[in-house]
């Protein structure tokens, strides 16, 4: 049997961020970022078996039960406002993959997690804008999955344990968002040479959390409001939550920290588990 695939927490930065010239902060904001998640195709093919298909939880997708986007097309959801007029132009004509959104489905089920498909839903930003630069071919099939509504980090960890299977299968699993989403302090810490207290409490905890064994590091998960610097790093949390599922599907393994960064002020930070 080959080696599993591990999972992925990635950041995908603001809006269309790496393909503009930025004017919110400093020029440079997203350029460690961008120069990383170029790499990191070709850093997993040298440790994995290039994915057969990727499954995606983005934070810009929520439904009040799990939906599945089953289009065999999916169109792109330019889903970002008031920037240049070229980023509405992008391209990313990654195929979708039916018979997998079916299977996701069916695991999801079989776990007792209500759940259903969506064959019209297309691609928000959280997965066309990171994807540019880890596959630019867009020549592996994407189901993209909604988080829930309700934002309750435990069930989206259950979400994540009943999809570990597709990892055998040569299906990546990759949750997309930011390990900092506070706006106001990002905007406000552009320019500053610290880093952003909250964001900074709430970094360390993470990595320190998500390299414990699995089940304290669920535990721990699953109360992530009682860290420090927790809600000044996540006023509404769906920008972690795709955390959870990743975090969920290594259901015996410890997670790496592979990524840190300061944007905008903020630290932020992208995993592993494998």
């Amino acid at each position: 049997m080959s080696r599993p695939l591990p999972t992925l927490f990635i950041p995908h930065g603001g809006g269309p961020c790496f393909f503009m010239d930025w004017t919110m902060g400093p020029a440079d904001t997203w350029d460690k970022m961008a120069a990383w998640l170029k790499q990191l195709g070709s850093t997993l093919e040298g440790q994995y078996q290039k994915p057969d298909a990727i499954v995606v939880f983005s934070a810009h997708w929520e439904c009040e039960r799990v939906t599945i986007n089953s289009a065999a097309k999916p169109a792109l959801i330019y889903d970002y406002y008031n920037f240049p007029a070229h980023t509405y132009q992008l391209r990313y004509p990654a195929p979708g993959h039916p018979q997998l959104a079916g299977k996701i489905a069916s695991l999801l089920t079989t776990a007792g997690i209500d759940c259903g498909l969506d064959p019209e839903h297309g691609f928000d930003h959280g997965v066309f804008i990171p994807f540019l630069l880890i596959y630019p071919q867009a020549d592996i099939p994407i189901v993209q999955v909604s988080l829930k509504s309700n934002l309750n980090p435990v069930e989206h960890l259950a979400i994540g344990a009943a999809l570990a299977p597709l990892r055998q299968q040569n299906i990546l699993l990759v949750g997309s968002g930011l390990s900092y989403h506070n706006m106001e302090g990002m905007m406000s810490g552009a320019y500053q040479p610290d880093p952003i207290p909250a964001s900074v409490q709430f970094d360390q905890w993470l990595t320190h959390t998500c390299t414990l064994p699995p089940a304290q590091r669920n535990q721990a998960l699953g109360q992530w409001q009682a860290a420090p610097g927790a809600r000044g790093a996540h006023p509404r949390e769906e920008h972690l939550l795709p955390l959870m599922v990743a975090a969920g599907a290594a259901t015996s393994e410890n997670g790496q920290h592979i990524y840190r960064d300061q944007v905008l002020g903020a630290v932020v930070s992208g995993f592993q588990f494998s």
